[in-house]
């Protein structure tokens, strides 16, 4: 005879928490800091975006892509939503610089939605997304330079970047042309995963393999800001540099 059946209920692992820190420095050479950073609370929505155009633009530039990616809805379809976002953050910049006569004036921009442990990234220009998981570096975005332009065709040698003299030279930025053109990346995230966004200003200070280094050995998101930010003032930093560090951990 057999006996009655008894139903052990599934343990299903929990979905990671994330939880971050983000920093920003005018640099050692810059008066002012054109970059703006936005940081989320409750880990969904993270941003930074590099302004140009020098002192009275870019600031205005970076600010207007921060506050229309502040009104980012949690529960919205991300990819559909950064693009919507940071399209009118490309018109809002466009008036402006029409209004008030302010030539050239414009933003690089990596955002970042994190919903249900899917990390959407969205961006234009040369800030750039990283993952570090179980140690090993990925980039997540791809610039859009001159310079990156011509290592994809295998006219330079990817060694030769941080020597052109076209390196700075953006492709895609917000309020370059009428119609921005954005691109997206989709990453399912696991418990121990970390992220990191920054602004140029850093990756032409300190390079991946120390970018790894220093992600993998820290204690939490703001002592990843705090170091990067230091190692880059002590290379010399002659641009703004801004960081945002996430942290995955079990829920």
């Amino acid at each position: 005879m057999t006996g009655p059946t008894t139903r052990i209920p599934a343990v299903l692992p929990r979905a990671p928490i994330f939880f971050g820190s983000g920093l920003t420095h005018a640099g050692r050479v810059r008066e002012s800091n054109e970059d703006s950073i936005l940081t989320d609370p409750s880990g969904v929505v993270w941003a930074i975006a590099d302004g140009m155009g020098g002192y009275g633009h870019g600031d205005v530039a970076s600010d207007i892509v921060i506050d229309c990616l502040s009104q980012l809805q949690d529960d919205a379809l991300a990819a559909p939503e950064l693009r919507m976002r940071l399209a009118e953050a490309n018109r809002e910049v466009l008036l402006r610089a029409r209004n008030q006569r302010l030539d050239g004036m414009g933003a690089t921009v990596v955002a970042m939605m994190i919903q249900n442990a899917i990390a959407t990234v969205a961006w234009a220009g040369d800030c750039r997304a990283y993952l570090l998981r179980q140690g090993g570096l990925r980039l997540l975005t791809h610039d859009h330079t001159v310079v990156q332009d011509m290592i994809d065709q295998g006219l330079l040698d990817a060694r030769d970047r941080d020597d052109h003299p076209e390196r700075h030279i953006v492709t895609r930025a917000v309020g370059a042309l009428p119609e921005l053109e954005v691109d997206t990346v989709t990453v399912p995230l696991i418990s121990g995963d970390r992220l990191m966004l920054c602004s140029d200003g850093l990756t032409t200070c300190i390079g991946d393999q120390q970018i790894a280094s220093i992600i993998n050995g820290a204690t939490d998101p703001e002592d990843v800001c705090a170091t990067l930010v230091t190692k880059a003032l002590e290379s010399g930093a002659p641009d703004n540099v801004s960081v945002i560090a996430v942290f995955a951990r079990d829920g």
